[in-house]
């Protein structure tokens, strides 16, 4: 039998972010994290205790909104042995799944039909030794397959923006997988952002928290 997955909450609302932004998503956020990044807006994954659920429970929760997109997200998700039957049950029952994950831990056994929405971390965020390379090896061979993934990037300075458009540029991220940029505000301003992807004709996504501008001030359960 799977043993039960650490639940933060499970919510549904619009996709904030990724090139999914804007579509109708069921969030299953599961608890706990291995990093500790300097601008996490979800602390509370793994800083307040958990509820245990076992997977026939968030199935039947799943149920209750048909045909809708599901986003697997912490927190770090992979963290937790039992997202791997999670995952593969709702591939099953035939769902498009977004699975966020931080990068820091292997994506060999994410499954080819979900969708990894994967994050490079940047010097900023303090956690940028915690990157694996061979994930972007995992998700170049995963784009032959035509699977539908995404690189992010989450910028607080514009030394963080140099560092991630050398990533971007030296292992050339942007034909192969979309790539969003998403500026920590205050720390950058969209609008410089916006003028740095101008000035360096980047061929990537810049990225706003759609849900921060539709419900300003609410940090859970959007």
């Amino acid at each position: 039998m799977t043993e039960p997955l650490q639940i933060s909450e499970l919510f549904y609302s619009l996709q904030g972010e990724s090139t999914w932004a804007g579509l109708p998503c069921l969030f299953i956020r599961l608890a706990g994290c291995n990093l500790r990044c300097t601008y996490c807006d979800a602390r509370y994954a793994w800083q307040e205790p958990p509820v245990a659920m076992a997977l026939p429970d968030i199935l039947a929760w799943v149920a209750q909104y048909p045909g809708i997109l599901i986003e697997i997200t912490g927190g770090e998700p992979l963290w937790q042995p039992g997202v791997s039957p999670l995952m593969q049950a709702l591939i099953e029952e035939g769902r498009q799944v977004l699975l966020e994950t931080n990068g820091s831990l292997p994506l060999a056994k994410v499954p080819a039909a979900v969708s990894i929405i994967m994050d490079i971390k940047c010097p900023d965020s303090g956690m940028t030794d915690r990157n694996l390379p061979e994930n972007i090896d995992l998700l170049k061979e995963r784009s032959r397959r035509q699977c539908r993934d995404e690189i992010k990037f989450v910028l607080s300075s514009i030394a963080d923006f140099h560092w991630a458009r050398q990533i971007v540029e030296q292992q050339q991220l942007d034909q192969w997988v979309p790539v969003l940029f998403s500026p920590v505000q205050p720390l950058l301003s969209p609008q410089d952002l916006a003028q740095l992807l101008l000035d360096h004709r980047l061929k990537v996504r810049l990225q706003l928290q759609l849900h921060t501008l539709l419900w300003p001030g609410q940090t859970r359960g959007v």
